[in-house]
């Protein structure tokens, strides 16, 4: 009953994910739509470590160590997306742009 759906079914959503989200990442100019991908990629990898935690631990309540590392890359996506936003918002004041072909903010 615990176990009703398998652990590949996990793994295949969290890999169609983290496909999407590196397509997202790559294939768009928009700065904003680049941030998505890679929060969609960051979540891929929260689905994998809590499914090899749900289904790798012979005791899943003394054993917390997949829900610890999905926290922490939730905290981290948390950061990256603020101070992301904050950087893309600074660049469109400044550039009136969010296309990242056109921001050439380090070249000389």
């Amino acid at each position: 009953m615990i176990n009703d759906i398998p652990l590949v079914y996990y793994l295949s959503l969290s890999a169609a994910l983290f496909c999407v989200g590196l397509f997202g990442a790559l294939a768009r100019r928009n700065a904003i739509a680049v941030l998505m991908g890679i929060e969609l990629m960051l979540n891929a990898v929260n689905i994998n470590f809590v499914a090899f935690w749900r289904y790798g631990s012979v005791n899943p309540i003394l054993n917390q160590a997949g829900i610890v590392f999905a926290l922490f890359v939730i905290t981290v996506a948390a950061a990256e997306a603020a101070v992301g936003l904050a950087l893309v918002i600074s660049i469109y004041r400044s550039r009136d742009t969010v296309n990242v072909e056109e921001i050439d903010l380090l070249k000389w």
